[in-house]
């Protein structure tokens, strides 16, 4: 019988993030993520989707397990470009488990025998087609963890920049310098879930490490990659002040200019235990982000419910330069100014043209 794994690994090519840690036993070392596997002869790494053959790591190639246009906003970035539609495409496989995952059936597809989503192929050059026949302006790897996936993902954005389009990720920012280092010279936009300050947390529940996240936040920030960092703010799991007051504190000391959007969890995959976000929650987060020091706090996933937070305002004289509901754009005063105030003239950080 021919499982999705053995058809996944014809989807494969030689991939370029790795080490050689013994040529005689052919044991290699991943670099694209923070887990860092040793991976002997034969075996897989964490994520199942990279694997060792014969002393050369294999990584996906050629396929997307999803693929749909969404609106920047979605992605969430609210400093790139608003209003443009994005291809945002994703391949298969993830390095963290997370019980509370949206996207386990692509995520956790090798995993769980509950999730099951196949693949469809298509070569770089055609994602891009498409892209530009639905007059996408950008594209994203999202859905699942882009970095498992990064060279497949640098030789899309190779001819997403050939055909002046935008590159981003969608990440859990669990990276590698070296993973960054190779995306630099590709990539314009990169989103962090940062998804608690808890370090035990991130073992039991994610399968992962927070210092990994919190170095990929400062090594994307100091690439002069234009950065946007989200939590999904858990009741009872990662909402107390103390751990929201942690989260702000320690982007603000990478740059007060990070975007933080705080987000409402709804109960998904395995974590069903916790009710829905109320807004008042997100009202509170997004107060303790300014009064940390952020210039650009968000509060998404209630449209409507968190007041002014979803809107982008000056930090000098506090003029609304960006209205929105949801993902939807109302008013844009840096449409035609650069990304400069027209009432102040402060420049505010992001892409705008």
């Amino acid at each position: 019988m021919v499982t999705l794994q053995d058809r996944l690994d014809t989807m494969t090519t030689a991939g370029e993030l790795f080490e050689i840690v013994d040529a005689e036993e052919r044991k290699i070392r991943c670099l694209a993520c923070g887990h860092r596997c040793l991976i002997k002869d034969g075996r897989r790494g964490i994520c199942q989707v990279r694997y060792n053959d014969g002393g050369t790591l294999r990584v996906p190639h050629g396929y997307v397990g999803a693929l749909q246009v969404d609106p920047v906003e979605k992605k969430p970035f609210f400093h790139v470009l608003p209003g443009i539609s994005v291809l945002s495409f994703g391949m298969l496989g993830c390095d963290f488990r997370c019980s509370y995952c949206q996207n386990w059936e692509i995520s956790q597809t090798l995993r769980d025998d509950a999730a099951g989503r196949d693949y469809m192929p298509i070569s770089a050059d055609e994602l891009i087609a498409l892209g530009t026949s639905r007059r996408a302006q950008a594209v994203a790897s999202t859905y699942n963890e882009p970095l498992i996936t990064t060279e497949w993902a640098v030789e899309v954005f190779k001819r997403a920049r050939q055909a002046g389009m935008l590159t981003m990720y969608v990440s859990n920012g669990n990276g590698t310098r070296e993973v960054i280092d190779y995306l630099k010279p590709w990539i314009d936009g990169y989103k962090i879930d940062l998804k608690t300050m808890q370090d035990r947390h991130y073992r039991k529940v994610m399968g992962g490490v927070l210092q990994h996240v919190l170095d990929t936040i400062k090594w994307v920030h100091e690439a002069g990659i234009w950065l946007e960092v989200l939590t999904l703010v858990i009741p009872g799991f990662n909402d107390s002040n103390d751990e929201l007051w942690d989260a702000a504190r320690y982007i603000t000391s990478v740059s007060p200019d990070i975007p933080w959007h705080v987000t409402a969890f709804h109960p998904d995959y395995k974590m069903t235990d916790p009710p829905r976000t109320p807004a008042e929650t997100l009202q509170r987060a997004a107060e303790i982000g300014a009064e940390a020091g952020l210039k650009y706090v968000y509060a998404g996933n209630l449209p409507g419910r968190a007041g002014d937070w979803e809107n982008t305002r000056c930090p000098h004289c506090q003029t609304t330069l960006i209205r929105r509901h949801g993902f939807m754009v109302h008013e844009n005063k840096l449409a035609h100014t650069g990304g400069t105030c027209p009432t102040c003239g402060t420049q505010i950080p992001g892409i705008w043209h």
